[in-house]
């Protein structure tokens, strides 16, 4: 995949005028291509981490565009910090129509959200704030899995300092099986582990009010987690796959897995893209 292109770096400016980091990695003109692919990066983290992941959908046919959420990576923002509630999935309507103006008339759209970026890009889909073609959601943060302590300190801090941030709490070794990733996340300068207290009520909100919605799913979406996850409680995800009409949601427990499935040791990780790999092409044609 060497001759694949590199991610082009492009400054965005939200509805809000705060800038946003763009990360793209096109097709060459001459290649066929089956849709776009839209990826949302977790807490925490930034796009460049899913360089790739990319070049397996270029791979496949897909132009891929990712983002740094804001209060993360090269994004505008205090790390871990959020301007109001709805501020992420506002950032996801921006891109996601910037991204369709950027497309070639008529092609598909697919969100990718991983961990918070797949509450983010699943509450998204769930208020159907803009359409899209389909959804793949990895090990995404549909139950934050927190203790009575936790609740009833966020029933109050997000009124009282909502832009207090402190320690997320993730430790890193539980991110894959594999030492190099975990080695790089930890040696990356722009990885963090701060979060406010108006994140960490939106994920805990989102999470619970998204698989309410479950049951009432219209777009096609791929759910695929990790059974061994220590980050991200897995129980939400087997709730909404439970609740969620099969004929449009496949989902699949990988259970050995940690939580960054496309990281994970390639003895892990391969049967993850064999089945992203079948479900988009099976769905998506050449234009």
């Amino acid at each position: 995949m060497s001759d694949l292109p590199a991610a082009i770096l492009s400054p965005f400016t939200a509805t809000d005028g705060e800038n946003l980091a763009v990360y793209d990695w096109a097709l060459p003109e001459e290649t066929p291509q089956r849709g776009t692919v839209l990826l949302v990066h977790g807490l925490g983290e930034h796009a460049s981490r899913y360089a790739a992941l990319a070049h397996r959908l270029n791979a496949w046919g897909f132009a891929v565009r990712a983002y740094d959420q804001y209060g993360h990576g090269e994004s505008s923002g205090p790390r871990g910090g959020l301007t109001s509630d709805t501020r992420l999935l506002a950032d996801l309507a921006d891109m996601v129509d910037a991204t369709r103006a950027h497309a070639p008339a008529g092609l598909p759209l697919v969100v990718l959200g991983h961990s918070m970026g797949g509450l983010v890009a699943a509450r998204f889909v769930s208020m159907q704030l803009r359409p899209v073609d389909a959804l793949v959601l990895s090990s995404p943060a549909l139950d934050a899995g927190l203790s009575a302590v936790q609740k009833l300190l966020l029933a109050t801090l997000p009124r009282l300092a909502p832009n207090l941030r402190v320690g997320n709490g993730l430790d890193a070794q539980y991110l894959s099986h594999d030492p190099v990733v975990v080695a790089a996340y930890r040696a990356d300068p722009r990885c963090h582990d701060r979060i406010s207290a108006r994140l960490a009520r939106f994920i805990a909100d989102e999470g619970p009010a998204t698989v309410a919605r479950a049951a009432h799913w219209s777009v096609p979406t791929l759910l695929m987690w990790a059974g061994s996850d220590r980050l991200v409680n897995p129980a939400g995800s087997r709730a909404f796959a439970n609740a969620a009409p099969k004929a449009l949601v496949q989902s699949h427990c990988f259970e050995p897995l940690y939580h960054e499935l496309f990281n994970e040791s390639p003895e892990l990780a391969d049967p993850v893209f064999d089945m992203l790999g079948r479900w988009l092409l099976q769905r998506f044609p050449v234009r």
